[in-house]
């Protein structure tokens, strides 16, 4: 008995680094964690919008302390637990960009190409991304139960100024739409072109930023303040200088991708391992 326990936990051993990414997560609001009622809601709407079993995730719970941690210095919100409703669910087995799905009879604020935004900020340019909650909700702080869903799926965290950087960008963004009016797809759109100049001139002071925005704002016949562009600018230095810290989360990233898109590849592994695991006890029985 003794050998067959120690036999156990070797192969336990041996198996986690299989099992150490799960490639497929899935984030609560503290909120809605604590209503069953909420949760299921949840469940069942991330289990429409996948073929997987939703059972099968890893799952987290984002509490307010999170939320409040990267939102305070950004937004001045500070939000208790029980405003902790949105939820969000990762699954890196798609691997084809990035797909995102925003249910917009709850959330009605945040668009996926703002999201889509944010998380290429934060080194993320693939996955598969559904988020929701229970009630009506900006989808500002999902941000952080989705990047907390890819830290889950990837085994890795996202360093904190990039969190930080992502958070700014989303917050400065739905700012723009409601002082400007504008469409907010379409202030998506601005900010993603001039993100993408301000990397291709790899850029990281603001003021040279400013330029930018005003050329593409202009060019997309959007109006701003000094103030707007200065903010918008400011939003997408910091972005900027955050990148440099990305490096190992991306490539952690793309590996996990690569491993999750490759099912069979996965099952031929673990039936490999569970083969040894038949061997192994059928071994120790034998002696």
């Amino acid at each position: 008995m003794k050998k067959l326990l120690l036999g156990i936990i070797i192969v336990m051993m041996v198996l986690s680094p299989i099992y150490g990414v799960s490639g497929f997560a899935v984030t609560y609001g503290e909120a809605t964690y604590a209503n069953q009622t909420w949760k299921d809601s949840v469940l069942t709407y991330f289990q429409s919008h996948t073929d997987k079993n939703i059972n099968n995730a890893t799952s987290n719970v984002i509490t307010a302390s999170e939320v409040n941690n990267i939102s305070k210095n950004i937004t001045g919100k500070n939000y208790s637990s029980n405003q902790i409703f949105s939820c969000a669910m990762v699954d890196l087995s798609y691997n084809k960009g990035i797909k995102i799905i925003v249910d917009t009879s709850k959330i009605n604020v945040v668009t996926p190409k703002m999201y889509a935004n944010a998380l290429k900020s934060s080194g993320i340019e693939d996955g598969y991304v559904v988020v929701t909650s229970p009630l009506q909700s900006t989808g500002e702080s999902a941000l952080t139960g989705v990047l907390k869903s890819y830290e889950i799926a990837v085994g890795t965290d996202i360093p904190e100024n990039a969190k930080k950087a992502a958070t700014e960008e989303l917050y400065t963004e739905t700012q723009i739409v409601n002082q400007t009016g504008e469409n907010p797809d379409t202030v998506a759109s601005l900010f993603e072109k001039a993100k993408n100049e301000t990397q291709k001139q790899n850029l990281q002071n603001s003021t040279q930023i400013e330029n930018i925005v005003n050329t593409t704002s202009n060019n997309m016949n959007i109006n701003l303040t000094d103030q707007q562009t200065q903010q918008i600018a400011q939003s997408l230095a910091n972005t900027q200088r955050a990148q440099g810290n990305l490096t190992e989360f991306k490539n952690k990233l793309q590996s996990a991708v690569n491993q999750a898109s490759q099912p069979e590849s996965i099952i031929d592994q673990i039936t490999s391992f569970l083969q040894e695991i038949f061997n192994y006890i059928k071994g120790l029985f034998g002696q």
